[in-house]
């Protein structure tokens, strides 16, 4: 599970190894954060270049994780996992050295008690959900949508997908066929990034998203899908059917149910619908 982790409003893209209970975070967003330089990518090659010249056996550890970057692509990223990052954190001079090892040591601790106790988890989302200023019935709907999203994705895990990239290109099957839009080109219309498009929805996408997704559920276990090419099949049915109850509303109200709307900062700025 990759998301994004705050420190002090800065962005560090970690990942959670489910097998192992363990994080991995991206080595240079902790090393734009500590050393404030503009070019964290050239400091560290540099620093690299000392590890392995000393013999290092911090370097042995590094692993690359696919995250994504600025423009919306995902590219291999150095990472380490907790303690091993707080080694490397000595080999770099800043103030906040300290301040970043308490947060490190924070992060694991509040996943550990997530896992112990999968409410913890939930009241975190609500809560910051509720900070952005999102309704309660939008925090519900969005929660209920989440749960039928892992109902699907069980299904998927259980019947011959792989996790990674098949699970991404089945749900985007799913996404343009109801929507008409690929996932990236809905987020580039809403004016996202890296942020998660499903917390910039409107409560009309998220009810058709859920209905796409319990429809494509539901077809995958009357047909007995099995493997990708099955899934898919039944991928494309399930977001026929939210298409078509988008199109039977939008012909009743004169609104389009995708929207432009989202939940970014005002001077970030929204496109307009075409």
């Amino acid at each position: 599970m990759s998301n994004i982790q705050l420190f002090e409003d800065k962005k560090v893209r970690s990942h959670w190894d489910s097998e192992k209970e363990i994080w991995f975070f991206s080595i240079i967003d902790e090393i734009e954060i500590l050393t404030g330089s503009s070019i964290p990518k050239r400091y560290w090659n540099d620093l690299k270049k000392k590890l392995i010249s000393e013999g290092s056996q911090l370097y042995e550890n590094i692993v690359q994780l696919k995250f994504e970057a600025s423009d919306g692509k995902k590219y291999s990223t150095d990472c380490l996992n907790a303690e091993h990052l707080m080694r490397l954190i000595q080999s770099i001079p800043s103030p906040k050295a300290e301040p970043f090892k308490l947060w490190l040591a924070k992060v694991g601790y509040k996943r550990l008690q997530e896992i112990s106790d999968p409410s913890q988890s939930i009241d975190r989302a609500r809560e910051n959900w509720q900070k952005l200023g999102k309704s309660e019935k939008w925090i519900q709907q969005r929660m209920t949508g989440q749960e039928t999203k892992n109902k699907l994705t069980d299904y998927w895990k259980e019947n011959g997908v792989e996790k990674g990239e098949e699970f991404a290109f089945l749900t985007n099957i799913i996404h343009q066929e109801w929507t008409g839009l690929t996932v990236k080109n809905h987020k580039d219309l809403k004016g996202l990034k890296s942020q998660n498009l499903r917390d910039h929805m409107s409560e009309a996408e998220l009810i058709f998203t859920a209905l796409a997704e319990l429809s494509t559920r539901q077809i995958e276990q009357t047909d007995e899908a099995l493997g990708l090419e099955e899934n898919a099949i039944a991928s494309k049915k399930g977001g026929k059917i939210a298409k078509g109850a988008r199109l039977m509303l939008e012909q009743q109200t004169g609104e389009n149910v995708i929207t432009n709307e989202n939940f970014l900062p005002p001077s970030k700025g929204k496109k307009k619908l075409k």
